[in-house]
C-alpha cells in the first residue's frame, strides 16, 4: 500500500506484543540473516561530494587536504586535489578516504602552489573508479580548467549525449564532465562568460570550486540546492561545502554563496556575478536532517540546533509513554536530546557503537556471524533491559536496519521499543546528488504507517511531520505555493525539470558517479 493512503503518518500504531517470525516471514528472515553484525550505516541515504577551495596561500594544497578532512563525512570513497604553481597544474586523485590518501608528506609535496581545489566523493551505483574522481581538469584553449562538483544534473545524461552526438570524446562516466565541454565549445571572449555559458545550460543542483591559471571560482545553481560557504583564512578566501571545513583551518566564515551566485577570485580581489533571473532559494532540506556536520551552519542555523528542535517538535507530536530515550548513533543523537527535553524522560546510551572497526577488519566466518558476534554495534543491556525505550533516528529508508536495531533491543531484554523518526516518510526517489532507492525500494513509498511499524516489528512507530520541519526551521510550516526548502522525498515536489528521466523510454536519470551505459 503506498504512503497516500488515508492512514496517518505521525501516529504511532501500538503493538500488544512482539511480532513473531509469522507475523511478517520477509521481515524475521532479514533479522535473523543480519543481525549478528549491526552496520548502522548500511541502510543510509548517501551524500555524494563535498568541495573545497583556497586561493593564494603558501600551503594551499595542505589546507585542501586539511578542509577535505573535514568534509569526509560528504564522500568516504574517494578524494583528489588539483593546484596550480604559477606555471603548470598539478593533480593527485586517489581513492580512499582523505587521511589515507593526503597524509604522506611527499604527496602534499607534488601538489605546489598558493591556488587549489579538492573534492570528496561517495559513488552512487557502479564501480568506483579512479576517472571518476573529482576535481576533473582539461586543458583548454584558455590554459588549465580544473573542476569539483557537489549535486547531480538532471538533464547530465541528455546533455551528455549531446555532446558524444557532436563529437566530444568523454573521459569520464560522470555529469560534471559536460561542464569542461560546454566551457570549451562557448564561443564567449572572457573566460567567466564562458563559465557562465555552460552554467545557464544545466539542470538540476550544483556548487561548483573550479581553478583557472588566474582564477578561484565558485558557483551555486539558481535554487541553491546544494550548499556552499565563502571563508577566508590570513586575507586568503576559500570556497567549502560547509562551515565545519573552516573551523578546522581556523578561518572565518564570511557568507553564504548565494543561489544563483558566480564568485570569482584573482588578483583583483572578489567579484559577485548573477547571470540568472533572480528566484527565492530552496536549499535541500537533508542538509538539516541528515547530511551536514551537526557544528556546521547552513543557510545561517545551526545544524545541531535545527536537529534538536527537530526532535522537541517530534516529541510534542507524538508523545511516547517510555522509560528511555536511546538515540540510533551517530546520526539521531541530536534529536533524541531534543526529544528527551520536550518529553522529560532520561536519554541513555542504549547503543554503544565500536569505533575501531575498520573495513580492513577481518571478516568473520558465517559461524562465527552465526554466534551473535556483533563488532560495529551493540546493545547497552543495563540501559535496556526490562525497560520501554523510544529509539529516536533521523530518517527510515528501506527500512532493512530499522529491522536489525529493534531486534537487538529486544535481544537485550527492552520490554517496548517504539521507534520515533526526526523527519517525515521519504516516499521519492532524489535526483539532486543524493543516493536514494527506486521508489519501489522506499519503505514509506510501499507501505503505509501499520505496514512499516510491523515490518521493523516495533511497538509504535511515528514520524516528524513535513510541516513540523518547518516549524524546527523557524516558519509557520510549508508555503505550498512556494516551498522554502527543496523537500521532493517527502513531499514529491520537484523544484527543476527532470530531463533525463522525462527523456526517451528506458533512459535512466544519470546519477552523479554512476557508470553510463
Amino acid at each position: 500500500m503506498d504512503c497516500d493512503s488515508d492512514a496517518p503518518m505521525n501516529a504511532g500504531g501500538r503493538g500488544e506484543r512482539p511480532l513473531s517470525e509469522d507475523d511478517h516471514p520477509q521481515r524475521a528472515e532479514l533479522a535473523r540473516a543480519e543481525q549478528a553484525d549491526l552496520d548502522l550505516n548500511g541502510d543510509r541515504l548517501r551524500e555524494e561530494c563535498g568541495v573545497f577551495g583556497i586561493y593564494n596561500h603558501p600551503e594551499a594544497a595542505a589546507i585542501t587536504a586539511i578542509g577535505l578532512h573535514a568534509l569526509q563525512h560528504r564522500g568516504q570513497e574517494a578524494a583528489g586535489i588539483v593546484s596550480y604553481d604559477g606555471k603548470r597544474f598539478h593533480s593527485e586523485r586517489r581513492l580512499g578516504l582523505v587521511g589515507d590518501a593526503f597524509s604522506d608528506a611527499s604527496v602534499i609535496e607534488r601538489l605546489p602552489g598558493d591556488m587549489a581545489v579538492g573534492h570528496v566523493r561517495y559513488s552512487t551505483t557502479g564501480e568506483t573508479l579512479l576517472r571518476n574522481v573529482q576535481p576533473l581538469f582539461a586543458e583548454l584553449d584558455a590554459g588549465g580548467f580544473a573542476v569539483g562538483h557537489n549535486g547531480n544534473l538532471t538533464n547530465g545524461l541528455t546533455l551528455r549525449k549531446q555532446l558524444v552526438r557532436d563529437g566530444a570524446i568523454t573521459q569520464s562516466t560522470t555529469d560534471t564532465e559536460a561542464i569542461l565541454h560546454l566551457v570549451a565549445r562557448s564561443k564567449k571572449p572572457r573566460f567567466i562568460d564562458r563559465f557562465t555559458d555552460a552554467l545557464r545550460a544545466l539542470e538540476g543542483a550544483y556548487s561548483l570550486v573550479a581553478l583557472t591559471n588566474k582564477k578561484l571560482i565558485g558557483a551555486r545553481d539558481p535554487l541553491g540546492i546544494r550548499p556552499l560557504v565563502l571563508g577566508m583564512l590570513d586575507g586568503s578566501p576559500i570556497l567549502a561545502s560547509e562551515t565545519c571545513a573552516l573551523d578546522i583551518i581556523g578561518a572565518r566564515h564570511v557568507r553564504d554563496v548565494e543561489n544563483g551566485e558566480v564568485i570569482v577570485i584573482d588578483e583583483d580581489g572578489l567579484q559577485s556575478f548573477k547571470p540568472f533571473p533572480e528566484m527565492a532559494p530552496r536549499p535541500c532540506i537533508f542538509e538539516y536532517i541528515y547530511f551536514a556536520r551537526p557544528d556546521s551552519v547552513v543557510g545561517g542555523l545551526s545544524v545541531y540546533q535545527v536537529r534538536k528542535k527537530m526532535g522537541r517538535v517530534l516529541a510534542e507530536e507524538s508523545p511516547a509513554n517510555a522509560d528511555v530515550i536511546v538515540p540510533v548513533p551517530d546520526s539521531g543523537v541530536p534529536a533524541a536530546i531534543g526529544f528527551s527535553q520536550a518529553s522529560g524522560i532520561p536519554y541513555e546510551l542504549g547503543i554503544i557503537r565500536n569505533h575501531y572497526v575498520g573495513r580492513t577488519f577481518i571478516q568473520p566466518t558465517q559461524s562465527i556471524r552465526d554466534q551473535g558476534v556483533r563488532m560495529k554495534h551493540s546493545a547497552n543491556r543495563s540501559v535496556v533491559e526490562g525497560r520501554s525505550i523510544v529509539l529516536v533516528d533521523d530518517s527510515l529508508v528501506r527500512g532493512t536496519t530499522s529491522v536489525k536495531i529493534v531486534q537487538m533491543m529486544r535481544d537485550a531484554g527492552a520490554r517496548e521499543v517504539h521507534f520515533r523518526i526526526a523527519s517525515p516518510p521519504i516516499t521519492h526517489p532524489d535526483y539532486y546528488g543524493i543516493d536514494t532507492p527506486d521508489r519501489d525500494k522506499l519503505l514509506a513509498a510501499t507501505h503505509d504507517l501499520e505496514g512499516m511499524r510491523r515490518y521493523i516489528g516495533a511497538d509504535s512507530l511515528a514520524f516528524l511531520s513535513v510541516d513540523g520541519v518547518y516549524r524546527a526551521m523557524g516558519h509557520e510550516g510549508r508555503d505550498p505555493v512556494k516551498p522554502q526548502f527543496t523537500d521532493h522525498c517527502f513531499t514529491g515536489d520537484y523544484p527543476t525539470p527532470l530531463t533525463d528521466r522525462a527523456g526517451a523510454v528506458g533512459q535512466q536519470q544519470l546519477s552523479l558517479l554512476a557508470e553510463a551505459s
